[in-house]
């Protein structure tokens, strides 16, 4: 299994201008929403606790992200939670709310993707490794903590890797 540092690295060459990765502060969570709040049908109550598709995917998701680091892997599993926790209060409203909700989000996230990837002047990284789609929401937690201040050793690492970001400039038309 690839480590944390190579997940990062590999995602992050894809994600080296600045307002690529600001877009993906935007779109990821609102995709990683729309997924939970899309997998929220059909489920049930059990305990107090909605359980659907979309349970057995966070858990997954958190058992990978966890594998990988403990500290990123708590945060991600912490965040998991909030999004099942909305996307269930969705998944008992009426079906349109709960539909459009999950699409407007899906497709708004996405649109916002492909805006930064504009600006990057690549494809998005899931396109040559479908773990993009698994790694593209731990990239974006790393970006925060990285900005906070925080795991400097995995920053130094990635960048090492990945190159400095950068804002791209358009090329001119001749």
């Amino acid at each position: 299994m690839k480590t944390l540092v190579d997940h990062l690295a590999q995602y992050a060459a894809y994600h080296r201008d600045r307002r690529n990765i600001a877009s993906h502060f935007i779109g990821i969570p609102m995709i990683v929403l729309a997924v939970a709040v899309l997998l929220s049908r059909p489920g049930f109550a059990l305990f107090g606790l909605w359980l659907a598709p979309a349970t057995l995917v966070a858990l997954a998701a958190a058992l990978f992200y966890l594998r990988l680091d403990t500290r990123f892997g708590l945060v991600m599993s912490l965040l998991l939670a909030l999004c099942l926790w909305a996307a269930a209060g969705l998944a008992v409203a009426g079906t349109a709310l709960w539909l459009s909700a999950g699409l407007g989000l899906f497709v708004v996230g996405w649109v916002i993707q492909f805006v930064g990837h504009y600006y990057e002047g690549r494809k998005p990284a899931f396109v040559d490794d479908v773990m993009g789609l698994m790694v593209g929401p731990l990239f974006v937690v790393a970006e925060l903590a990285f900005l906070l201040g925080l795991r400097k050793e995995v920053e130094h690492a990635v960048v090492e890797i990945a190159g400095p970001t950068c804002i791209r400039e358009k090329k001119a038309l001749a």
